[in-house]
């Protein structure tokens, strides 16, 4: 891990410009962190505001993969046929909240609809330029802040039973080689040469090269947010309760700690951006996908490298505490505690895949992953209330965050971007982008 005497001083010593434009952006994880800092780095007066201190949240609590091949949503074809079957099966990491399915079913509906050929290579197309191109992202974002060791180069590899389960999965890794990922197989005993991590009932290894990985995300976000102190950069702690219009623009945003005025407001506030939406009059389809991990403390007998297992559908990546292994699909809202099922599955799968594992402690997390009913991020202006969005990123968050920052950064400070953001529209649940009456709380009409 980087030494924290070497951390900050590029950013203590390269201030930018300062414009009046006051941008206020909620929501201190990697997408607001990132966001900020490129709104400093073209000028802007930039305050960060969170109730909680920045990377404390979902930022902390992700698998630490930079999946530049992660253009496949979790909606593919078939998925509705199978689903009952994945609910029944103890070994499949698929968990509903039974209470909670009331709630969830507006949602389940739209998502499930998404279940289909033609709206899954939509949704990886719309996927593939966030993610791609993560590990030079993440690279531009933080090494001319004295941050570049956070990021490290690796392969990503994913484990497989036999070559049958690998072929089985054909559908997805065509989308991967539509985006430009092609594996290299390591098969039989040269999995253990390979990796002797690996148990025996692993026989195949899809080896990606030029991915990425951050062993403590966590306190990379907080390196990035001190460094963007450093940069002149603002952070405030402060329950956000709702954003003042006037004259059809925001000019404030209305804290527990008194309002806050601003020229531009950005919501980068994971599934907690869905009732700050509704305040404005959108209404965003937005579930949380909750998801857990658990840290094998100091451990040994880990792979080398992050790792996808298949099978079990959750990533191990050596984190600089441990062993993380992080997965399993939940939908039970964001109030409910753990369940002690999916820690169960995800101790069993990982010590099954691992029979070497040691660890001094075992650390258990629960987050809540921002799953939009179509699986795309909702990066844009709503309306032309200067109140703009960046949340929503489901399963790539920690991946497609420098991107992501940067797109509504410059989308913010007039330097268009060269990319087709239409896909990410936050007004495209309600049936495009209609006018928004700011006078109204923002319906849509």
């Amino acid at each position: 891990m980087p030494t924290k005497g070497a951390l900050y001083h590029a950013a203590e010593n390269r201030k930018p410009p300062t414009m009046s434009q006051h941008v206020v952006v909620i929501g201190a994880g990697i997408v607001g962190v990132s966001a900020a800092i490129w709104l400093r780095r073209a000028g802007a007066q930039v305050t960060l505001l969170d109730r909680a201190e920045p990377g404390r949240g979902t930022s902390h609590g992700n698998g630490g993969v930079l999946a530049a091949s992660g253009v496949a949503p979790v909606t593919g074809p078939g998925l509705l046929r199978k689903a009952p079957g994945m609910l029944r099966n103890p070994e499949f990491p698929l968990f509903l909240r039974w209470p909670y399915v009331p709630r969830l079913l507006p949602w389940l509906r739209r998502y499930m609809g998404h279940a289909n050929d033609r709206d899954t290579r939509r949704i990886s197309r719309g996927l593939t330029p966030i993610v791609s191109d993560s590990l030079a992202q993440h690279k531009a974002l933080c090494t001319d802040l004295g941050l570049a060791d956070w990021v490290r180069d690796s392969d990503y590899c994913f484990a497989y039973t036999n070559r049958a389960a690998f072929e089985a999965e054909a559908y997805t890794w065509a989308l991967r080689k539509a985006a430009g990922f092609t594996p290299e197989l390591i098969e039989g005993g040269a999995v253990q040469e390979f990796d002797p991590a690996f148990g025996p009932e692993i026989t195949c290894i899809a080896r990606l090269a030029d991915h990425g990985f951050i062993a403590d995300p966590g306190g990379y976000v907080r390196a990035l947010a001190k460094a963007f102190e450093g940069m002149g950069g603002s952070i405030r702690q402060a329950e956000v309760q709702d954003v003042e219009i006037t004259g059809e623009k925001v000019t404030a945003v209305l804290t527990s700690a008194g309002p806050l005025p601003c020229d531009d407001v950005l919501l980068a506030t994971g599934v907690w951006s869905k009732p700050l939406m509704q305040k404005l009059g959108v209404n965003v389809p937005l579930e949380s996908e909750r998801g857990y991990h658990i840290v094998f403390k100091d451990a040994e007998g880990g792979p080398s490298r992050p790792t996808m297992m298949a099978a079990g559908k959750f990533v191990a990546t050596p984190m600089a505490e441990g062993l993380r292994c992080a997965g399993i699909v939940e939908f039970g809202g964001l109030e409910a505690g753990a369940s002690k099922a999916p820690l169960a599955l995800l101790r069993r799968q990982a010590k099954a895949a691992f029979p070497h594992l040691t660890a001094t402690e075992e650390i258990e997390w629960l987050g809540h992953r921002p799953a939009p009913s179509d699986s795309l991020p909702l990066i844009g202006q709503i309306g032309t209330s200067r109140v703009y969005t960046a949340f929503g990123h489901h399963h790539i968050g920690l991946t497609g965050g420098p991107k992501t920052g940067r797109l509504i950064a410059g989308l913010i400070t007039g330097q268009p971007p060269n990319t087709d953001l239409a896909p990410y529209h936050p007004q495209r649940f309600d049936g495009g982008r209609q006018a928004w009456d700011c006078n109204n709380k923002g319906e849509t009409k």
